[in-house]
């Protein structure tokens, strides 16, 4: 198998979970640029950092200083270092006595021993001077640079500002100090976010050292811990006390904190977003300290905090609500547009979590229900297809597809060099580009069957990722899939609710309000003909699957899903594309694709359904005119201005925002307001 083709497997097989162990590091110093950011000297975080240092500044240093040591230059910069203690002492000899003198020879001799003494020393000195070794300066260290990206890769940070607090007081000094100085410490936690919203190039906190299950309150089903904890390590942790978590979102990987700041929910029309499972939390802020906050104590500011951005403070510990750990069973089957009309009513009501896959440019919809499984109930009695006749066909696609484009047909231990760019002239658009040493040499009958389904979808549409029949033929080979998979499996529910969603991509998820469980207005299903009916307009190569799942309101005044009225709920619909190449320059044609498409759907929809996007998914576009559009748009859905009143309150000087939240949450100065 080719170098190049090893890469986009590792973005689909191994990449999460290769990006899961560089995220999961534990770093046991806490790395930052003294110039940026002095501490106080007595601070254990600031002896801890400038011993570090005290090689750096040797001359005129107040840590050496202050250490009992004195730095001296010599004229050819040259240094060493004496004791400036006192304990040593320069010795003089006692001044000459009355007594007689010697005599003229005695003098002479001594004359002239004193000046051959004289020349002896100024040739030592010499010597010593041009051909002994002098110590220099030692040359300072560069400092560490930290690289911080997201899963798809899609944006990335480079900061010399990077801290891992082991405990809450190291992230409350941290903090303190930060505001003091005025210097970004934007929290950033697994770095999932599409958008890489919790990035920041002048610098970062991670809490990912803060990652203890402090309490389990069985009595009450609550479970309180460090914000650094991921969810899948929570799972694990309540497993013992028959307790999980109420919602999962696709994935596992997220730290506590980031996953309740940016709206993240699982699928579900009785069950919240995760910020509703919070009961309190504590939250670090610059200007007033940590807050202890709750309904009881501070409702305002604690719904406000629970899905906040991370713009007006650090979430340092969470208490969150739990429920009894059960098994669910999920059935799985595909049907189409007018089975769903007909049907959804009944199955958003009837089931506790649904998911819907729609196929693009198919009439297809692959249905996901599930429910508890009573105790000693059975699952219905049902024989799954193998793996191997369930990917027959898909293996047989790229067999097809692979002649199409002219691939190599090279076998694992063949040594023929084949013409890297002899595909370059069928290979679409890539066309004159590195196509062909992309995808080559054909994969073997081994390899193909070592791949999932989404790492084959993923090495389909890199052949031709914009070429629309291409596409619709990938979207079509998934529908059967799908079909080949219809059935029941059991497990329990952090089992079951998670799913694979392919490797590395874009993505733009909204939600929108779709009336209440009782009384249901199918804008859901009206939403989903429009942009299946714009991607066939606009000719839009848009790969499967979109997907749409469904959630309860949120009394999180920030959340996507907010409202006053505990009956509404909420649908979440996100469209997608694949990067599955490392190209540079096809990663951003197709990033101009997916832009366009996306811009599409906002430009529709959106407003129509008032529809609001997913904070960790908002792109903050570089036109002006588009910036204010959806500055405008964020105002008239959202309490902006308590928003910036809460952040310019507890972070006037916006150490813990960034870009995106500076651009999206502009404050009005002082002129605006008179």
């Amino acid at each position: 198998m080719s170098s190049s083709l090893r890469r986009v497997l590792w973005r689909t097989r191994d990449g999460r979970e290769i990006w899961k162990q560089s995220h999961a590091q534990s770093r046991r110093s806490l790395s930052y640029t003294e110039e940026k950011l002095p501490a106080v000297k007595n601070s254990p975080i600031y002896r801890r950092f400038r011993s570090s240092l005290c090689d750096k500044q040797l001359g005129g240093s107040d840590f050496l200083g202050t250490h009992g040591f004195t730095s001296y230059f010599s004229p050819r910069g040259g240094n060493s270092r004496a004791l400036s203690s006192g304990l040593a002492t320069s010795v003089r000899p006692p001044p000459p006595g009355p007594g007689p003198k010697p005599p003229v020879a005695a003098r002479k001799y001594g004359i002239a021993r004193g000046l051959s003494f004289g020349a002896l020393m100024c040739a030592s000195a010499a010597a010593t001077y041009y051909f002994y070794p002098r110590p220099t300066l030692k040359k300072e260290a560069e400092p560490e640079v930290h690289t911080v990206s997201n899963w798809s890769n899609t944006h990335e940070s480079k900061t010399q500002v990077y801290f891992q607090p082991e405990s809450l007081e190291e992230l409350e000094e941290i903090v303190k100090l930060a505001h003091e100085r005025k210097q970004k410490i934007r929290p950033v936690g697994s770095g999932l976010s599409p958008n890489g919203i919790g990035l920041c190039s002048e610098g970062m906190v991670n809490l990912a050292l803060m990652d203890k299950i402090l309490n389990v309150d069985e009595k009450n089903m609550q479970v309180t811990l460090q914000a650094g904890a991921r969810v899948e390590q929570v799972v694990e942790a309540l497993k013992p006390y028959g307790l999980t978590l109420q919602n999962f979102a696709s994935i596992k990987e997220q730290q506590i904190g980031g996953f309740i700041q940016v709206g993240a929910h699982g699928t579900g029309a009785t069950l919240p977003p995760v910020d509703e499972q919070v009961v309190s939390l504590k939250l670090v802020t610059p200007a007033a300290g940590t807050l202890l906050l709750s309904a009881e104590s501070d409702p305002d500011l604690f719904y406000l905090s629970r899905c906040a951005l991370g713009a007006v403070g650090v979430v340092a510990e969470v208490t969150l609500q739990c429920v009894p750990r059960h098994r669910l069973l999920e059935y799985t089957f595909v049907t189409n547009m007018k089975t769903v009309k007909r049907n959804h009513k009944k199955w958003i009501s009837e089931h506790k979590h649904l998911r819907y896959m729609w196929i693009p440019d198919t009439d297809s919809v692959v249905v996901v229900q599930s429910n508890p499984l009573a105790e000693g109930k059975a699952a219905p009695n049902f024989t799954p297809l193998s793996p191997d006749e369930k990917l027959k066909h898909v293996r047989d696609f790229y067999k097809q597809c692979a002649a199409k484009y002219g691939l190599p047909e090279v076998a694992e231990s063949s040594e023929k060099n084949t013409d890297p760019h002899a595909a370059d002239g069928q290979a679409g658009m890539w066309s004159g580009s590195k196509a062909a040493a992309e995808h080559s040499p054909v994969l073997s009958e081994k390899e193909l069957s070592e791949l999932s389904f989404t790492e084959l979808r993923d090495i389909l549409i890199s052949l031709d990722p914009l070429n629309k029949e291409h596409i619709v033929n990938i979207n079509k080979i998934e529908a059967k899939y799908w079909k080949l998979s219809e059935g029941y499996r059991t497990g329990y529910t952090d089992e079951i609710l998670g799913f694979d969603c392919g490797g590395q991509q874009w993505v733009s998820e909204v939600a929108f309000p779709v009336g209440t469980l009782r009384k249901p207005d199918l804008n859901d299903v009206k939403y989903m003909e429009e942009v299946l009916k714009l991607i066939q307009e606009k000719k839009i190569p848009a790969p499967a699957p979109i997907e749409q799942r469904w959630t309860a309101s949120s009394r999180s005044p920030m959340s996507p899903a907010y409202s006053d009225s505990a009956g509404d709920i909420f649908s979440w619909v996100g469209v997608i594309m694949y990067l599955p190449t490392s190209d540079d320059a096809q990663r951003k044609t197709i990033t101009d694709a997916f832009m366009e498409y996306r811009k599409s759907t906002h430009l529709h929809l959106w407003d129509k359904y008032q529809a609001r996007e997913h904070w960790a998914k908002i792109e903050v576009p570089e036109d002006n005119s588009e910036l204010v559009w959806v500055q405008r748009m964020l105002e008239k859905k959202y309490p902006v201005d308590y928003f910036n009143q809460a952040r310019q309150r507890y972070d006037p000087h916006h150490v813990l925002s960034n870009d995106i939240i500076d651009r999206l949450f502009p404050q009005k100065s002082s002129t605006d307001s008179t």
